[in-house]
């Protein structure tokens, strides 16, 4: 049969084509609605895909391949072009079915604030929810350019659906001075690092609590990372955010998303690869 000869590249690699037996699941965000710099996020997900090919499948940091995880990529959501609320809707809708079937959700963005309805939906399922979240920038002003629901207000709404207590901000280094105080306040602040902190807050997260870990790529320096629509100077290296994935081993968590990577911001692709990188070991290590 001339399926012997056919390599599908459209998925991630490694991915099955059950969802049913599937215990993890990638599935596409592309929302670009309130990015406020440079566009292309929306491009994020499907070019994430397409790089990982150039990737071993086997992971040398962890002696393990991806033959032998059983995960699914369920493809891109179909987000209505320009509105907002309605793609909110549809794509807390989409995780929280992911959630009903039990299954560990990879959600690839798209710009920052689909964060929002995605930890909507795991909190509906897991009422104690924590949100580890690795960032250039705090996210949490009350609105941005009058608009309430932002990608630079995603967190600032994420600590009105949980405690903002179970709020760990990681590598943090840009903000307003309001934000910065708020967060000092309400949530769990370590600005400009992430491995040293991780190390303390693992204690007080725990093992046993649900977390919920957003990764925004824009907390690696743009040196390593390029490709996002707002870079910032003086993050994080590319072996330490892979460093930081691994340092989660034993925390209970229950779904990741990775956001902001913009193909048409990159340079010959680094910043998707990386992303691609970062997804296969999480894939790898966390479950």
């Amino acid at each position: 049969m001339i399926s012997e000869y056919i390599e599908k590249c459209s998925g991630f690699m490694g991915s099955r084509d059950s969802y049913a037996e599937a215990r993890a699941v990638i599935l596409g965000v592309p929302l670009e609605v309130t990015v406020s710099f440079r566009p292309g996020t929306r491009f994020g997900p499907q070019q994430i895909r397409t790089v990982s090919y150039g990737l071993e499948e086997y992971s040398p940091y962890q002696d393990r391949d991806l033959n032998e995880a059983v995960f699914y990529d369920a493809g891109d959501l179909a987000l209505p072009l320009g509105n907002l609320g309605e793609s909110l809707n549809t794509i807390e809708s989409a995780a929280s079915i992911l959630f009903t079937d039990g299954k560990l959700p990879v959600f690839l963005g798209g710009e920052h604030l689909v964060s929002l309805p995605l930890i909507k939906a795991a909190a509906s399922r897991y009422p104690d929810l924590c949100v580890i979240h690795f960032d250039a920038h705090a996210d949490l002003r009350p609105e941005y350019l009058g608009q309430p629901l932002s990608h630079a207000t995603v967190m600032r709404r994420v600590t009105e659906v949980i405690d903002p207590r179970l709020l760990y901000q990681f590598g943090i280094r840009s903000g307003t001075r309001e934000e910065f105080e708020y967060a000092r306040q309400n949530t769990n602040l370590f600005p400009f690092e992430v491995l040293a902190p991780l190390t303390r807050a693992r204690q007080a997260i725990g093992e046993k609590r649900p977390v919920y870990l957003s990764i925004d790529i824009d907390v690696v320096d743009p040196a390593f990372a390029p490709g996002t629509g707002t870079p910032e100077p003086a993050g994080i290296s590319s072996r330490e955010l892979l460093q930081s994935v691994d340092q989660l081993k034993g925390l209970n968590i229950v779904a990741i998303d990775l956001v902001e990577v913009s193909p048409p911001n990159d340079r010959q692709d680094i910043t998707s690869v990386l992303a691609a990188k970062v997804i296969r070991e999480a894939i790898l290590g966390l479950w």
